[in-house]
């Protein structure tokens, strides 16, 4: 099983947002160690209790202290952006670090609505722009503009030998046709959605020219079931405090927690196996939210062991 790791950059305990940032950094140079596939950043806006709104400058920092590991975000809210900026930033960092850089694409707002209008003003317009949007973006990504067409006189610089590679992230049928018909490899979002998730995918793989799926999920793992039981407990009781900011919503957080998987490795492995062959997939993508660093930290150890 090939495994991969999301981190939401999160204030665990009495973190401030430089601490959860310098631990994003400690956790991607052990992953990268431990032989993990790829480390994405996710994009979150106006959330206080995690810490990274720009995955593309913490990952020019991640790429430098790494050496084999893919690194990416996971994803960029692409409607809060001009294709172009992202085709540049990304180029940027493909150039910076080159066979090893994703670009995962994703419509959500990653945060409140006053944060979604300061960003990208009518965030719900550019929404419905959002295929258009890819189309650009890849456009720009493989300079290949019609001859008439404007942007064809422009470039993103740098141009690297090997471009960023697209992913295309979601949690619904809307979002795995987009995928096809884009012709990205997708990303399944199963610790947001699991409702028909396996039918999502197996309907994408059916479809798609050149199919790739990843599945990510949200793992615990302990030395015992019951230290892991008791870890999770303790992260949804620090959670429920958290969720009295007007930005965190607790209905969300309760799905998110019952979407888990809890336990010591063996436990862990046999529940990883089943949603992997539920979903034909090759590859993981683990998020791990724990109490404390450490236990994080301890979790993404003791997943390494069951990569092939």
């Amino acid at each position: 099983m090939k495994l991969s790791i999301l981190d939401q950059s999160p204030l665990f305990a009495d973190a401030d947002g430089k601490q959860a940032l310098e631990e994003s950094i400690e956790l991607a140079v052990l992953a990268d160690n431990l032989g993990y596939e790829r480390y994405w950043i996710a994009e979150h806006h106006d959330t206080p209790v995690l810490a990274s709104p720009a995955p593309d400058i913490l990952l020019g920092i991640i790429g430098s202290r790494t050496e084999r590991i893919r690194i990416g975000s996971g994803a960029v809210l692409l409607p809060n952006y001009r294709p172009y900026n992202i085709a540049e930033r990304y180029r940027m960092l493909a150039a910076l670090y080159p066979s090893r850089v994703d670009l995962g694409l994703g419509r959500a707002p990653g945060g409140s609505a006053e944060a979604s209008i300061a960003l990208a003003g009518n965030f719900l317009e550019k929404v419905k722009a959002m295929p258009d949007y890819i189309d650009e973006l890849l456009h720009f990504l493989q300079e290949d503009f019609a001859p008439e067409h404007l942007y064809s006189r422009v470039t993103a610089t740098p141009v690297p030998e090997v471009q960023p590679q697209p992913w295309l992230l979601g949690t619904s049928q809307r979002s795995a046709q987009l995928a096809v018909t884009k012709k990205l490899p997708y990303v399944f979002g199963h610790f947001m959605r699991a409702d028909n998730g396996p039918e999502i995918v197996a309907g994408y793989l059916r479809q798609a020219e050149k199919p790739s799926a990843i599945v990510a999920v949200s793992v615990l793992c302990a030395e015992t079931e019951k230290e892991a039981i008791e870890l999770a407990e303790e992260t949804r009781r620090r959670r429920e405090e958290q969720a009295s900011s007007p930005q965190i919503d607790q209905d969300e957080q309760a799905k998110f927690a019952d979407k888990q998987i809890i336990g010591d490795i063996t436990l862990v492995q046999e529940k990883l196996a089943a949603l992997q062959e539920a979903y034909q997939c090759e590859e993981m993508m683990v998020l791990t939210m724990a109490p404390t660093y450490e236990a994080r930290k301890y979790s993404y150890k003791k997943l390494a062991s069951i990569m092939n």
